[in-house]
């Protein structure tokens, strides 16, 4: 028994003094730096893999060079050169034409995550978290320990700087190794202004899907003003040549929407405020609210709340209990859809410019939706199509997803524009489709997306989340392609079938207006033309065709249209069931085997 209790009291003993104080555990807390955490997960960014990261670091530069170029109002000129230095690692250099970075900014853009000028604007473009090249530069000092090197020139006057730096992942800030300014590197910019950066990192590069060849290959189909440039490591130069001369139109910056907030981001910005009234605090800080509107919400909120409120309350004095009946107000009050000039789609003149440079088809149809809104934040879907031509017609359709105009080549299972492209009933137009799958035959679909912020369903930006309206307006325009190639497919079965008629009764009205000659005296000239006469109201007859609504379709319609191209030199003959020669041995076979049945059906009634 004494045993027993000088044990219990050993083992209090023992867990007593193993015991940690809160004061000795709080010292072990500290601050975690943005950019020492992506570094531990830097597949959030991208980097998942060799193969990837090389494609991440291409995209994140190249998406800043024409965003740059694009702001500066400059035709874009990019150079891309890989060069391989051993098996794993290469050394990146991407150039532009672009204005150049200021020489205070360069380790703020190029060595700190979260840091630019597009997170706060709610304006389109293709960067949106500020995360992309410095993360980049990251990745390559993670693996190879090498700083990132950066020639800017913003003015021909000036010479340009040469900077060399590195991340402190600790404290999230650019450590400058070196700096220079250096004359001789005005010979990479003869257009007197743009920016090199070169990153040497480890890799793996690979041609084929989901590389960096694909990635440029999209991007000059999705920005046909931009001219690309890319030497690959085996020192081949792949030239993206500009097919339109104009730049797009510059987006411009609009206030967020009232629908779009949420009631802790309504109280922020009434505490952050300069404004000192309700009605100003309102008309000031959104899009769509004046002063009529603003009194509407005023009087709506007041009878919500059990203080009073009115147009010329002052924001100080609102609590929280006033900004929740503010926020149920706002959401109850019907209010104008945010303006749309915050968006530039691509456009379907361009769209189609950049498929025809890129896809070898025969029949290109584009279809551009009117803006629209998702939680008040504007977006505006583009479809286009490309079939036929030299495209395989024994593999599923192709899908070219975009997102501001940049590709995106992964997670497309996961994409919204993945899920409206299964879900449009491709066989109305006349393609084999397996059922919840992509549609099978010569098809290419290009799906872009353009909003002031598109919501990726992670850091890395791969794929498009699935609301509701996003895929709606997908799938209508998908819809609007679908019905132009239907009517362009079903035209084409119908002039193969006029032709092979028109064939038969050429080859037969000579013989039989010699027979008829032959038999009763007719003149066989003015048979001959009779017959042919008739033979050609005939084919005019099969040429006819009807759209879905069922009204005949002139034959002129789709040449007519903007949004269509088609190339007669690229058509391929199609083989389609049932539509054999009049005299093929399969159609005789078949014939001869109906009327066998039809005989053994009179003998059995004989009986």
């Amino acid at each position: 028994m004494a045993t027993t209790t000088r044990k219990k009291k050993t083992a209090r003993k023992a867990s007593t003094s193993g015991r940690v104080s809160a004061e000795t555990l709080a010292k072990g807390q500290r601050e975690i730096s943005v950019s020492e955490f992506f570094a531990k997960n830097r597949h959030l960014l991208g980097f998942d893999n060799p193969r990837k990261a090389l494609l991440t670091a291409v995209k994140e530069a190249v998406d800043n060079a024409l965003d740059a170029c694009e702001e500066a109002g400059i035709l874009p000129e990019i150079h891309v050169r890989l060069l391989q230095k051993d098996e794993s690692r290469f050394k990146l250099t991407i150039r532009d034409n672009g204005p150049g970075i200021v020489r205070a900014q360069i380790e703020s853009i190029f060595g700190k995550l979260l840091y630019g000028s597009k997170f706060h604007r709610m304006k389109m473009s293709r960067g949106q978290q500020g995360i992309g090249i410095s993360a980049a530069g990251m990745y390559g000092l993670m693996t190879t320990g090498k700083p990132v090197h950066i020639v800017s020139k913003t003015s021909r006057r000036k010479p340009p700087h040469d900077v060399v730096l590195k991340i402190d992942t600790s404290k999230n800030r650019a450590e400058v190794v070196k700096e220079k300014e250096d004359p001789k590197s005005d010979s990479l910019f003869p257009g007197g202004t743009g920016t090199q950066v070169v990153i040497e990192l480890e890799g793996r590069y690979q041609k084929g899907r989901q590389s960096i060849d694909e990635y440029l290959e999209q991007t000059a189909i999705a920005n046909p003003h931009a001219q690309i440039t890319w030497i690959t490591p085996t020192n081949e130069t792949i030239e993206f040549p500009r097919a339109v001369d104009e730049l797009p139109d510059e987006a411009k910056e609009i206030k967020p929407h009232p629908k779009g907030i949420e009631l802790g981001t309504l109280i922020q910005m009434l505490e952050r405020t300069e404004s000192k009234s309700l009605s100003a605090f309102l008309q000031d800080e959104f899009s769509r609210v004046g002063q009529r509107k603003a009194s509407e919400l005023a009087k709506m909120a007041d009878k919500l709340s059990s203080k009073t409120i009115t147009p010329r309350s002052r924001v100080s004095q609102l609590g929280h209990a006033e900004a929740e009946c503010l926020y149920k107000a706002i959401q109850e009050a019907s209010i104008m859809a945010p303006p749309t000039d915050c968006l530039v789609p691509i456009g379907s003149r361009a769209l189609l410019a950049g498929l025809l440079k890129e896809v070898q088809a025969e029949f290109f149809a584009a279809a551009t939706r009117p803006p629209t809104v998702y939680r008040g934040n504007p977006f505006q879907m583009e479809v286009a199509i490309a079939f036929g031509g030299n495209l395989s017609s024994e593999e599923s359709s192709r899908i070219l997803r975009f997102a501001n105009r940049v590709p995106l080549l992964y997670q497309q299972s996961a994409c919204s524009s993945f899920k409206a492209v299964t879900e449009t009933s491709w066989k109305n137009y006349g393609l084999t489709q397996p059922r919840n799958s992509l549609p099978v035959g010569p098809l290419v679909v290009l799906v872009h997306m353009a909003s002031v912020w598109v919501p990726f369903t992670s850091e890395s930006k791969e794929a498009i989340a699935d609301y509701d309206e996003i895929r709606k307006e997908m799938k209508l325009a998908l819809q609007e392609c679908g019905r132009k190639l239907g009517t362009y497919l079903r035209r084409r079965k119908q002039m193969k079938k006029q032709s092979e008629r028109r064939g038969i009764f050429e080859r037969y009205i000579g013989e039989i207006s010699t027979s008829c000659h032959a038999i009763v005296g007719t003149d066989p000239k003015k048979l001959y033309e009779a017959l042919l006469k008739q033979a050609t109201r005939k084919t005019r007859e099969a040429d006819q065709k009807l759209d879905l609504d069922g009204k005949i379709v002139s034959a002129k319609r789709l040449e007519q249209d903007d949004d269509v191209i088609i190339l007669e030199e690229r058509q391929v003959t199609m083989q389609e069931d049932g539509d054999e020669g009049l005299f093929d041995n399969d159609v005789v076979t078949t014939t001869k085997r109906k009327t066998r049945k039809k005989s053994k059906k009179k003998k059995k009634k004989t009986s």
